[in-house]
């Protein structure tokens, strides 16, 4: 409401209590008029009249004038407040406490389950027990097609986790806070990924497979028209559902994922679109495999995801010898305890196996005598031995 409005509601206001407040109060008795001047003797001096007591004296009229603008204003406040949800421009939103075991994930959510666990919730689940309840709705929708449902979970995942964890810890009567929300599968799409483009627990791979997944269910297939709906560049759209395209016998060779961003996963999948490299890519892959297992079994950790990007790149650049088909892969780098390459094999030809050894790479003799035993494995698996 405009502020000439309000004020005008409130001087109304304001008349109608003092018209209300002079018809109630009976009208006081003319005065006689004063008689004239005359000498009284001094002890017969009139008594003073008593004064008012504090209890009957009427308040002061900027008193009475205030408290009716504060009375009217505060009307003013609620109807406009009314007024507001009426129209549309504010909505009144429905939140519940639920039980999570009633709760279903919805499939189309880029954050891949799996992963989630104690070890990766523990921040939130810390916070939960600490602020005595979530604080953060999740987001729902009725369901009617699963008897063992009464809702489905668009938007908050991890608290979903997070609570269903505690109640089976200790915390049996921790409920879900969550607010109902009536949405299509487009919309819930949408608005799951409005919430977990600001994760940074979900890859850029779990992103981009949960476009293409979405692609032809949501959109008809069409990227531009996905583009447009999801508020996205039409290129950087274009790069992660290319991305995406990564199969998981190559994707395994990362031992976190997360470390494969959006830029070398472009390039990554652009190299599989050959035939020749992609068998390439593949064979060094399972070789990273093999590698990867074997560091954590001697306590070291594994290849780094760059370390990863070169072999896997390095094995499609390479061709064979032999008529239309490719290369051994010739170039690799082990690593070593601090995550940095500690051996690198640069070349193989037929006078031999060149071996670059980093200069302050942090290795000790054991470490550098394992990655060459690494090294020849991975040349004889590849069917290169310079026995």
């Amino acid at each position: 409401m405009a502020r000439k409005q309000s004020e005008y509601l409130a001087s109304l206001l304001a008349e109608e209590e003092a018209t209300q407040d002079s018809s109630s109060t009976p009208p006081a008795p003319a005065r006689a008029p004063e008689p004239a001047a005359r000498v009284e003797p001094a002890a017969q001096a009139p008594e003073p009249a008593p004064s008012p007591s504090p209890a009957s004296a009427p308040p002061p009229a900027s008193t009475r004038s205030a408290a009716t603008s504060r009375a009217g204003l505060s009307l003013l406040g609620r109807e406009n407040a009314l007024a507001r949800v009426a129209s549309g421009e504010v909505r009144q939103v429905t939140q519940l406490l639920l039980d999570p075991a009633r709760v279903r994930v919805w499939e189309g959510n880029a954050r891949n389950q799996a992963r989630l666990s104690e070890e990766s919730c523990r921040d939130l689940i810390d916070s939960i027990v600490a602020e005595g309840g979530q604080k953060v709705p999740a987001v729902v929708r009725h369901i009617a097609d699963d008897p063992a449902y009464d809702y489905e979970l668009v938007a908050g995942t991890r608290r979903h986790f997070a609570i269903s964890w505690l109640r089976a810890h200790s915390y049996p009567d921790m409920k879900l806070l969550a607010q109902v929300a009536e949405l299509d599968d487009e919309a819930a799409f949408r608005l799951a990924d409005i919430e977990n483009r600001a994760r940074k627990d979900i890859t850029d791979i779990e992103r981009a497979r949960n476009y293409a997944e979405a692609l032809p269910i949501h959109y008809g297939g069409k990227a531009v028209r996905m583009a447009e709906r999801l508020k996205l560049s039409k290129g950087w759209l274009s790069k992660m559902l290319k991305a995406a395209t990564i199969p998981d016998d190559v994707l395994v060779a990362f031992a976190d994922q997360g470390e494969l961003t959006l830029n070398p996963a472009y390039r990554l999948a652009g190299a599989l679109d050959d035939k020749v490299h992609a068998r390439a890519i593949r064979r060094e892959a399972r070789a990273i495999v093999g590698d990867n297992a074997k560091a954590l079994a001697t306590g070291r950790p594994p290849l780094s995801g760059a370390t990863t990007l070169k072999r896997l790149l390095a094995a499609s650049d390479e061709l064979d010898e032999g008529a239309g088909s490719s290369k051994k892969p010739v170039r690799f780098e082990v690593g070593g305890s601090h995550g940095r390459a500690i051996l690198a094999v640069k070349d193989v030809s037929r006078q031999g196996v060149t071996i670059h050894l980093p200069m302050a790479s942090g290795a000790n003799d054991e470490e550098l005598t394992e990655a060459l035993r690494q090294a020849l494995e991975t040349l004889r698996s590849n069917g290169i031995s310079v026995t």
